[in-house]
C-alpha cells in the first residue's frame, strides 16, 4: 500500500488516471442516487402524512439506493455487472436495454463521463493529498445535486447539509481556506441568499428561489471560503440568466416556468474550486487603481 501512495505521489498523471477511473464508477452510482433519492424522500413524506392524519396504509416494500436492484423500468429486466459498466456498456449495447431494446437515457454515460472527467482534472490540479480526497467529495456532491434540481427543482437536505460539515471539518487544516474564513463563508453564503430571497418575495410576493440554494451557497462557502462567493454568485448569475434567456427566446420554457438555480451555484462552484485564486486575481487586476 505504501508502494502504491508513492506512486501516486510521485507521478501526478497516473494519480490523475487513477481518479478519472474512479469517478467512472462513482458517476455509475451517482445515476442510481439522482433517480431514486427524490422517489424515497417522497415515499418518506407520504409516509409522514398518512402519520399525521392517522390513515392506516401498508408497509411500502424498500426502496432506497441499493435495494431493489438496477431494472430496466420497460420490461422489468434485471441489469447485470457486465451491463453496467461505465459508457462502455452504453455503448456496447448501442443505448439500448439488452432484452427489450427500449432506448436507455443518454443521461447515464454523460454523468459518468462527467465524473469521470472532472475527478481526473481536481486530481491533476491538486495532487494527491487531502484537498484531492475533498475535491473529489465535492464533484460527486455537486453532481448529484446538479440532476436532481434540474429534474425536480429540489436540493436534497440529506446531500447539502453533509456537505456543508464535510467542507468546515476538511478546512480544520486549511485544505482549501483556513477556518475562520469558512465559517465565515458557511454564514455569508446562507445569508446572502436568504435576503435575495426575502426583499424579491416583499417586492414581488412571489419566491424567487428554494432554500435549498441557501444552503447550497452556505456549504460553498464552507469549501472554498467567503472571498470566493462574490466569484460563486458572478459566475452562476451569468450563466443562468444566458441559459434562461436562450431558453426563453427558444419556447422551451414561459417567463413564468422556474428555471433551477442550483445547477448554476453548482457550475460556479466548481470552477471557483479550480480556478477560483487565479481568477479572483485576474478580477482584481483589472480593478486595481494605477
Amino acid at each position: 500500500m505504501s508502494q502504491l501512495i508513492n506512486l501516486l505521489q510521485a507521478s501526478p498523471p497516473l494519480f490523475a488516471i487513477c481518479a478519472g477511473v474512479l469517478g467512472l464508477v462513482v458517476g455509475s452510482f451517482l445515476n442510481v442516487v439522482i433517480h431514486r433519492l427524490p422517489k424515497m424522500l417522497e415515499r418518506e413524506w407520504q409516509v409522514q402524512c398518512d402519520e399525521l392524519s392517522g390513515k392506516k396504509t401498508e408497509p411500502l416494500p424498500p426502496y432506497n439506493l441499493l435495494v431493489p436492484g438496477s431494472a430496466c423500468p420497460h420490461c422489468g429486466h434485471k441489469i447485470g455487472a457486465l451491463e453496467n459498466i461505465p459508457i462502455l456498456s452504453y455503448l456496447a449495447l448501442r443505448g439500448k436495454c439488452r432484452k427489450c431494446r427500449a432506448p436507455i437515457s443518454l443521461r447515464y454515460p454523460i454523468v459518468e463521463a462527467l465524473s469521470g472527467v472532472l475527478c481526473a482534472g481536481v486530481a491533476w490540479n491538486f495532487g494527491f493529498g487531502a484537498a484531492a480526497l475533498g475535491a473529489l467529495l465535492l464533484v460527486w456532491a455537486l453532481l448529484a445535486l446538479t440532476f436532481i434540481d434540474a429534474d425536480t427543482q429540489l436540493l436534497p437536505d440529506s446531500i447539502t447539509m453533509p456537505l456543508l460539515w464535510a467542507g468546515l471539518l476538511f478546512n480544520l487544516y486549511g485544505a482549501y481556506t483556513d477556518l475562520s474564513s469558512a465559517v465565515v463563508g458557511a454564514v455569508a453564503g446562507y445569508l446572502i441568499l436568504w435576503s435575495v430571497y426575502w426583499l424579491f418575495k416583499l417586492a414581488t410576493g412571489k419566491e424567487g428561489m428554494g432554500y435549498g440554494d441557501f444552503k447550497l451557497l452556505g456549504a460553498l462557502g464552507a469549501w472554498l471560503g467567503w472571498k470566493m462567493l462574490p466569484l460563486i454568485i458572478l459566475l452562476s448569475s451569468v450563466v443562468g440568466a444566458v441559459v434562461g434567456i436562450v431558453l426563453i427566446v427558444a419556447a422551451r420554457h414561459g417567463r413564468s416556468v422556474p428555471i433551477p438555480f442550483g445547477p448554476y451555484l453548482a457550475g460556479g462552484g466548481l470552477i471557483a474550486l479550480i480556478w477560483g485564486p487565479a481568477l479572483t486575481h485576474g478580477y482584481l487586476s483589472l480593478i486595481a487603481l494605477p
